[in-house]
């Protein structure tokens, strides 16, 4: 089992090898397998970037994820730039170009409201907003309407689990109430943990998945 400082240096380092981040001024604290990231990036999908890169380390159990997004003069940009630039990334984005979904911008912020068929259509929505220049953060009111049933959704999940060959869902507990899906238990990696929360949102009517599983 790996000691914090151990899961510190990973991480730094595999920040330091993945290009798609800037870690000069991404700080690493670890405590019992807790990693919290502090420090700064100058876009918002480099926040996320980050996030995503310290998972892939082996002993990470949890991520607090508190890094600043500052952006440089050379990267602002005015909130009508950024609404027309979230409105045509949705329009031309292939899950999100048919839904109804409208982008407010204020501050660099952008709201996102409207409804969807799918809870995976509300991800790609939030998702397609985070590498857009000039973002701040985004706020995601959108709307998963759906008439499924509570317990065609808990089977259909559950078949999903079955199916997919790297994950083990023998400790996986689905609990499904309206349109929330709790997943509890433990996994044993960060990917498993990641492919059980993509199978939940898979599952039509989806609206919200809570990822309560465990990293062991």
């Amino acid at each position: 089992m790996k000691t914090d400082t151990e899961i510190r240096r990973d991480v730094e380092s595999e920040l330091q090898w993945d290009p798609s981040v800037d870690d000069k001024k991404i700080g690493v604290i670890v405590n019992d397998g807790v990693v919290t990231l502090t420090g700064e990036v100058c876009h918002f999908g480099g926040k996320w970037a980050a996030e995503d890169i310290a998972k892939r380390v082996s002993g990470v159990r949890a991520i607090a994820n508190e890094i600043q997004v500052k952006i440089p003069l050379s990267g602002a940009r005015g909130d009508t730039e950024i609404a027309e630039a979230a409105a045509n990334a949705l329009r031309w984005h292939v899950v999100t170009g048919a839904a109804q979904i409208k982008p407010v911008v204020v501050d660099g912020w952008v709201t996102l409201s409207g409804k969807v068929q799918w809870g995976f259509q509300r991800n790609a929505a939030e998702n397609t907003m985070r590498n857009l220049m000039g973002v701040k953060g985004v706020i995601n009111d959108i709307v998963v309407a759906s008439t499924v049933k509570v317990a065609d959704v808990k089977q259909k999940i559950e078949e999903a689990f079955k199916r997919h060959a790297l994950l083990d869902a023998k400790d996986i507990e689905v609990r499904v109430d309206s349109s929330t899906v709790t997943l509890k238990g433990h996994v044993h990696t960060w990917q498993e943990h990641a492919d059980a929360a993509y199978a939940a949102w898979a599952a039509p009517g989806v609206a919200k998945v809570e990822n309560r599983l465990v990293i062991q």
